[in-house]
């Protein structure tokens, strides 16, 4: 059984946060694309552990 956590990220581009449901055996470690719930703009994920926990790095698609 894989464990199922929600997390949240700050959009780049609106400022609002963001919830987002990560698989822990699948997600972490990779890179996803998502859009954001209110200004429907692309963001860059990247889910990692860094060893106090899961951290959402969110940037621009753009950049």
């Amino acid at each position: 059984m894989t464990l199922s956590i929600a997390e949240k990220f700050e959009c780049p581009y609106c400022m609002t946060y963001n919830e987002l449901e990560i698989d822990e055996a699948n997600d972490i470690g990779q890179q996803q694309i998502v859009d954001c719930h209110i200004c429907c703009s692309p963001i860059e994920l990247s889910i990692i552990d860094n060893g106090f926990g899961i951290e959402i790095i969110a940037k621009r698609d753009d950049d």
